[in-house]
């Protein structure tokens, strides 16, 4: 097993130990961190730090020198947002400090996005996002979209504020299985459970996936709600929303 002192990069090595408590979460990061190069690291540290303009120059520069992108995303990208996502969910850190970070994300995506366009690779899936109905959060959402969006998938942003009957037309527009719900108050959570009912009083309810999430949301309160999975932060709910794709296609 991969140990702290395996990760060349001290930002990465210090984020992990100030900000990350939980054994498994400190475990999956100090494995995928000590796995990459200290180029990746790199990228990754200035990202977490929101320095846009170092990501842009050290992934344009990986990029000339025939690293993968995908490499770059999973490893540097992505891999340094997960971290965002932590210290965002657990009150490290607030909305403007997780927006500058993501600049710092789509510096570096501006290279590799059209990279994977052009490789004509399948997308991983497509998920529709929203926040429900009543609820006007959205960072929480749009970081994970962000994340999503990395992770290979195309996604359809609904925005805030969204019905039963917005998930359903997007449904039907997009074709897409896997549904994302957001909520951030707790009066509004039972409007995850509504737009749940609407898929069945359609007859549409074997034919999608609901994964749900927000601060308030647990793994008690999906299972309620009859939703498919929970997701506690923007890394999960990539690795959630993989395993639905695979399992409503099967």
């Amino acid at each position: 097993m991969a140990q702290l002192s395996d990760i060349t990069n001290a930002v990465i090595r210090t984020e992990i130990e100030e900000f990350i408590d939980d054994p498994a979460e400190i475990e999956r990061n100090v494995e995928l961190f000590a796995k990459a190069s200290a180029q990746m690291q790199e990228i990754a540290a200035a990202l977490l730090e929101g320095d846009n303009d170092t990501v842009d120059q050290l992934t344009r520069i990986a990029l000339d020198e025939g690293i993968e992108a995908l490499e770059i995303m999973d490893d540097g990208l992505i891999a340094g947002m997960g971290i965002v996502g932590i210290k965002f969910r657990d009150g490290f850190i607030f909305v403007p400090e997780v927006l500058v970070c993501a600049r710092a994300m789509k510096a570096g995506m501006a290279h590799i996005e059209p990279i994977l366009a052009a490789s004509g690779a399948e997308p991983a899936g497509t998920v529709i996002m929203g926040t429900v109905k009543g609820d006007l959060h959205d960072i929480g959402k749009n970081l994970c979209i962000m994340m999503l969006r990395g992770g290979g998938f195309i996604v359809i942003d609904l925005g805030v504020d969204t019905s039963p009957e917005e998930f359903l037309e997007a449904v039907a527009e997009h074709d897409a299985h896997v549904i994302g719900m957001s909520a951030l108050l707790t009066t509004t959570m039972p409007n995850m459970a509504k737009t749940v009912e609407a898929f069945k009083d359609a007859g549409l309810r074997e034919k999608v996936r609901f994964m749900v999430g927000g601060a308030p949301v647990t793994p008690e309160f999906a299972e309620d709600v009859g939703a498919d999975g929970y997701g506690k932060d923007a890394m999960a709910a990539v690795e959630l929303a993989t395993k639905l794709a695979i399992e409503v296609r099967a």
